[in-house]
This record gives structure tokens, C-alpha cells and sequence, in this order.
């Protein structure tokens, strides 16, 4: 973060940088444009050049973690094998959840802003669900499977790796009585698990046109 942002640019993602800070250090209920302010030993008014309100500015974090958040799954490891794909997409999601845990809760566990303060929040949010329906097109493709399906099952392999990235992260999992097994295969469980739910989906798809 620059030490005297004196340019427009400057300041506009200082804030950013200034309000992350501030939620890592008070939480998110302590952040205001004032403390925004402060922590940049800049004037009170000088953040609402950029961003009108609090709302506005906490879009604009939320919406820099998707952006980093869909870069970390464009990033994974591509394999020509759907299943694969889908599988280093799945570990490249839990790692970014693992590693950025503060992040993660920003977007899936905190409310929203008004989305209408940061269109670009809604754009980056959806490019995030977009790298899934786009990695697991080839695995659909010509199987007369139709696209509401396709968004459905998109949405229930998203849903396996939140619940999963979150149960891993909850203090409850440390006092489970798991074997260590389980534990240790809790991540290859749950894929094969959705292998297993996308193969019989295949399945059925392919019955239909015999």
C-alpha cells in the first residue's frame, strides 16, 4: 500500500488496501470510510471521492476476492480428461479457501452490499461460476444433456466443495470422533463422491438415447 497516496489512483486502491485491514484487524462491522481515513492519515472526506459510501467500498473488496478467487481456479493445472479437470478445479477451490480464509467468508459468508453500489461485483461473482460450468461442459458435451442440467449440476459440485472448504475450517471439525483415515480422505471421498453423481448422470444420459 502506497505510504502517501497523493495521486486519485493511488488513494482508490489504498482504500481498498486500508479497508481490508481494517476488517482483518476490528472486523467487518468496524469498518467505516472514517477508519478507512485514518488508517491512511489521509482528510475524512478524501475516501468518498472514490466511494460514495461504506457500501460501496466493501463491494469493491468483496468484488477484488472473487476477481483473485476466479484467477486462483483459471490458474489450476489443465488436464484433457473432463474428471481430472474437474478435479484440479476442485483442489485449486479449496486451496485458495484454505489459505485465504478471511476472503472466503467476505464472499460466501458475509451479506452483500447493495450489488446495485458495485455492478462489477455481480460480473466478477459470476466469472467465479463460470469456471465451473465451463470445465464441466466437455464432460456433457453431446449428451443431449440440457443446459438448465448442466447449471444444476454446476451448482451441486459447487455446493460439495463449500460444504466440504467450510467443515474444514470449522472448530467442530477438531473434535469429531473421525478415524484418521476419514479425515486424511475426507477431500478424495467427497470428489469421488461427485464422480459419482456426474457418472450416473452420464448414465442416464446415454440410456435416453439407446
Amino acid at each position: 500500500m502506497p505510504s502517501d497516496p497523493t495521486t486519485s489512483h493511488d488513494l482508490k486502491d489504498a482504500c481498498v488496501v486500508a479497508a481490508h485491514a481494517v476488517i482483518v484487524e476490528h472486523g467487518i462491522e468496524k469498518l467505516s470510510l472514517r477508519d478507512v481515513a485514518r488508517k491512511l492519515n489521509v482528510s475524512h472526506q478524501a475516501p468518498y471521492k472514490h466511494y460514495p459510501s461504506r457500501d460501496h467500498l466493501l463491494a469493491e473488496v468483496i468484488r477484488r476476492c472473487f476477481k483473485q478467487f476466479a484467477l486462483t481456479l483459471d490458474s489450476r493445472t489443465r488436464h484433457a480428461v473432463p474428471l481430472d479437470d474437474l478435479h484440479s478445479l476442485g483442489h485449486s477451490y479449496l486451496r485458495y479457501a484454505l489459505e485465504h480464509p478471511l476472503e472466503y467468508r467476505l464472499m460466501f459468508g458475509t451479506p452483500w452490499p447493495n450489488v446495485e453500489a458495485d455492478a462489477g461485483l455481480l460480473v466478477d461473482a459470476r466469472h467465479a461460476f463460470g469456471v465451473l460450468q465451463a470445465a464441466l461442459e466437455p464432460l456433457y458435451a453431446g449428451q443431449g444433456i440440457s443446459h438448465e442440467t448442466q447449471e444444476a449440476d454446476a451448482l451441486f459440485i459447487w455446493s460439495s466443495m463449500h460444504g466440504l472448504a467450510t467443515i474444514l475450517q470449522s472448530q467442530v471439525m477438531n473434535h469429531l470422533a473421525l478415524s484418521e483415515a476419514v479425515r486424511t480422505g475426507a477431500v478424495q471421498h467427497v470428489m469421488q463422491m461427485v464422480d459419482s453423481a456426474l457418472l450416473q448422470r452420464l448414465g442416464a444420459a446415454r440410456h435416453l438415447h439407446n
